[in-house]
């Protein structure tokens, strides 16, 4: 099972430092995670719901820093 440790996620410091490109591959990598942890939410695999309700949160934060960014 993921755990929160085992995402991987970032701190707010270091997501405001990515770039744009870093931070579209964090979404997209964030998201296939999210998709997983559902899926497996669905087969009765996942057993720590809590971590797709951080997980959607933290893939909030970093389309609020992307909006954010648009220079």
């Amino acid at each position: 099972m993921k755990d929160i440790k085992e995402l991987k996620l970032l701190s707010m410091d270091k997501i405001i430092a990515l770039s744009k490109t870093d931070l579209s591959k964090e979404v997209t990598r964030s998201a296939k995670n999210l998709f997983v942890l559902r899926m497996k939410k669905e087969t009765w695999e996942q057993k720590q719901t809590h971590v797709i309700k951080f997980l959607r949160r933290y893939i909030a934060k970093l389309h609020t820093v992307a909006n954010n960014n648009r220079d």
